[in-house]
């Protein structure tokens, strides 16, 4: 899976291919729906599938002091378009020249011109160029001088409605990873590097994998049942703290899983932890033996849950 930026030529190979076009953060059931479209589309005429994404996400440069919300990195993102069958992943990288940039602007250099686009598939709703004065209709209409064509893939909804990165963001913050895995396809999941930290954990017979949480969104703070994949493929399950420590002084905002019937060294190296299911809230204790009882308990109920969800 080859990932481009659109800060640098194209491989020649890899011109006049069909774009999937849009954010697919979290790469949803509905962004699956737009992607797995471009890609039959691209398959049919034998040309190439590219998945483009925007990073940062507009959202970052339009209101800056956002709080993190991100459901995926670029490496998530790359490996999901990947196991797809897209060929490529472009990154588009949004910054003040590109949201500048007129609908025709947009179409003409980015798409035919430093793409060599035959075709684009978005969302039904999908806006782009300054002021989101671009959509499916313009696209098609200024695309057919450059001689891009266009497609649109409707809302993939199920019982509760459209299914929406907002909705998924709404699951996560209550703590229901059942519903977020359901519009996901995939149980959500924060990948990062594992850090030192003050090792207290390991201390009390419960060592952590510490990883900062970054530009993901946070899930609501708890404990939760979770699965890690290791660097060298392996699924392990554990227990996980996600929030201030409250225990602690001072609070520091971590993800820290506790893997079960683990030993090992992983810091410094990137792993990735699912969340399976909330267990409970964060909660400050009067002791550290009773902290460290109910750590014991939290593990057991872990255990459980992922053997009935195995």
């Amino acid at each position: 899976m080859i990932r481009l930026d659109n800060r640098h030529p194209i491989p020649e190979a890899l011109r006049g291919g069909v774009i999937a076009l849009g954010n697919f953060d979290g790469f949803h059931q509905g962004h699956q729906a737009v992607v797995g479209e471009a890609i039959q589309w691209a398959r049919a005429e034998g040309r190439p599938a590219i998945v483009a994404t925007f990073d940062p996400h507009p959202m970052r440069l339009f209101q800056p002091a956002t709080e993190p919300f991100r459901l995926t990195t670029l490496d998530q993102r790359q490996e999901l378009f990947g196991q797809a069958g897209a060929d490529a992943m472009l990154v588009l990288h949004f910054d003040k020249a590109m949201a500048a940039m007129s609908a025709s602007e947009w179409v003409e250099k980015e798409l035919a011109g430093h793409l060599g686009a035959a075709g684009v598939v978005t969302g039904e709703d999908f806006t782009f160029g300054r002021g989101r004065g671009g959509n499916p209709q313009v696209l098609r209409e200024i695309g057919a001088r450059f001689g891009l064509s266009g497609r649109t893939v409707g809302p993939v909804s199920d019982a509760e409605g459209i299914i929406s990165s907002s909705r998924i963001r709404a699951a996560l913050k209550a703590g229901d990873c059942q519903a977020a895995a359901h519009l996901l396809t995939r149980p959500f999941a924060i990948r990062g590097v594992v850090q030192h930290g003050d090792k207290l954990g390991r201390a009390i017979g419960f060592p952590t994998a510490n990883i900062d949480l970054g530009p993901y969104l946070r899930p609501r703070y708890g404990i939760y049942a979770v699965t890690g994949r290791l660097p060298d493929g392996r699924v392990v399950p554990g227990a996980a703290n996600l929030g201030v420590r409250p225990h602690f002084d001072p609070p520091k905002e971590l993800l820290e899983p506790h893997f079960l019937d683990f030993s090992g060294d992983l810091y410094g190296l990137e792993i990735e932890v699912a969340f399976h299911h909330f267990l409970r809230p964060e909660a400050k204790f009067d002791s550290l033996e009773a902290l460290t009882a109910q750590i014991a308990l939290d593990c057991e109920k872990a255990r459980k849950v992922l053997a009935e969800v195995a």
